[in-house]
């Protein structure tokens, strides 16, 4: 049961990444897109040039679930690398429990207002010509903390079949 939750959780993030690894590539193509039209045919576009900020911030906010799940998240290895599996372990679970989940909560939290502001007049683009969805973009956040939060699940749970002997937590 406890293996099928911690999978679960894990597909799904990987799920996103997948897909947010495919907007890099758009994102990409994009930017060279208007650096093509700027310079090379003196045309400009504000909702072109902010579709750029709108991936940009889905990368990074659909993405760090996955990062936290591949253990890509900056650490200081000061004395976390010396650690045996139980030792990395206990350091993984208390770090989730007293810090990982209860920012995430915050932040969940205290965005949920700030968001529902944002919807609550449809807020768009301050630019004329802009893309009159940012209250879509403030949407992210609350959405990453709620990824990362499952993530963050994901890695405790893990952390405590480690420590239960049930080798990667799996």
């Amino acid at each position: 049961m406890l293996t099928k939750f911690i999978t679960l959780i894990d597909a799904f993030n990987e799920r996103i990444s997948n897909a947010v690894a495919w907007l890099t590539a758009l994102m990409v193509l994009t930017m060279f897109g208007i650096v093509v039209l700027r310079y090379g045919f003196s045309i400009g576009s504000i909702a072109f040039q902010e579709s750029i900020t709108y991936m940009h911030g889905l990368i990074f906010m659909l993405a760090i679930a996955h990062t936290l799940k591949i253990n890509g998240h900056v650490r200081v290895d000061i004395l976390y690398q010396r650690f045996g599996a139980q030792g990395k372990a206990w350091v993984n679970l208390l770090g989730a429990c007293f810090l990982l989940l209860p920012v995430c909560a915050f932040i969940f939290a205290i965005s949920w207002a700030y968001v529902a502001t944002s919807w609550s007049y449809y807020e768009g683009s301050r630019e004329a010509g802009g893309i009159d969805a940012v209250f879509l973009l403030k949407s992210l956040i609350p959405l990453m903390a709620g990824l990362l939060f499952l993530q963050g699940l994901s890695e405790a749970l893990k952390s405590i079949c480690v420590l239960k002997g049930k080798s990667d937590g799996r």
